[in-house]
């Protein structure tokens, strides 16, 4: 009956110290486990900012002012012809703030056709009140971008003979956005009062746009390299870029622009 006793006392010991063992395994490997996901992000964080830094470091100020005296801002001819649908690629995300505080967050998309919802990007033509949140979708936008002041009177070539061209035509919008990468006036404080100092435009088609913080990313899917000149964007009511210009326009390349928006307006 002892050596019984001894046995059963003996084995669920064993049992014990098998199961704590088996315990501290488990915990240990979720600990590795963590421990290399940590790791692994950090190296790769690590990685990322070093190509950026290589990137930005590659292509500075001096280079870009090099590039605007050889071709005065205009690193290439605007488009001569609508971009099919096909090639088409979508406008990158941008949340924009204006003059009274409000966010706006581009490109405007039209939501799916209500009676077929499997159609993906299929909008109701008939539909003039389509909507993105509480904004009504223009069936054409002229996106212009400023990353310097220098190149604000350059967006302006563009918008204002757009604006004179279809302000009666269509439903069509207009989005001056100026990029604001200082931290000091993307801090909350200082950005609200640079904002309210902001004018605000008469023209409600029409829109003096900001956009605060780090640019980097957006500039990379756009391609955009050099910071002192102006890009320009026709985007449709899916939010695909349609049409694009650099620097300052000539007449033939505003010829071009409103041969483009016609046929967005017309097909719309």
């Amino acid at each position: 009956m002892m050596r019984a006793r001894w046995a059963a006392g003996m084995l669920r010991r064993a049992s014990s110290g098998e199961a704590s063992l088996a315990a501290r395994a488990v915990f240990a490997r979720g600990f590795l486990g963590l421990n290399m996901k940590a790791s692994k992000e950090t190296i790769e964080k690590k990685e990322k900012d070093k190509a950026r830094l290589m990137d930005e470091m590659s292509r500075g100020y001096f280079a870009d002012i090099a590039e605007i005296r050889k071709n005065g801002g205009k690193l290439a001819t605007a488009n001569k012809i609508i971009i099919p649908e096909i090639a088409a690629v979508k406008f990158p995300d941008l949340s924009v703030k204006s003059p009274d505080g409000r966010t706006v967050n581009l490109p405007l998309v039209a939501p799916p056709r209500n009676d077929d919802p499997q159609t993906g990007n299929t909008v109701d033509t008939q539909n003039d009140d389509c909507k993105a949140g509480d904004m009504v979708v223009p069936d054409a936008s002229l996106v212009c971008l400023s990353f310097r002041a220098s190149s604000q009177k350059m967006a302006e070539t563009w918008s204002l003979p757009f604006l004179d061209a279809f302000s009666s035509a269509g439903n069509i919008q207009v989005y001056e956005v100026s990029f604001i990468d200082s931290w000091l006036l993307s801090s909350s404080p200082v950005r609200q009062v640079f904002l309210k100092v902001m004018t605000k435009s008469n023209n409600p088609q029409r829109h003096a746009v900001y956009a605060f913080g780090d640019h980097y990313y957006f500039r990379k899917k756009l391609h955009i390299l050099n910071l002192l000149t102006g890009y320009i964007y026709l985007v449709d009511r899916l939010g695909r870029v349609r049409w694009q210009g650099f620097g300052s326009a000539t007449q033939e390349e505003l010829s071009s622009l409103t041969a483009c928006t016609s046929i967005l307006l017309d097909g719309k």
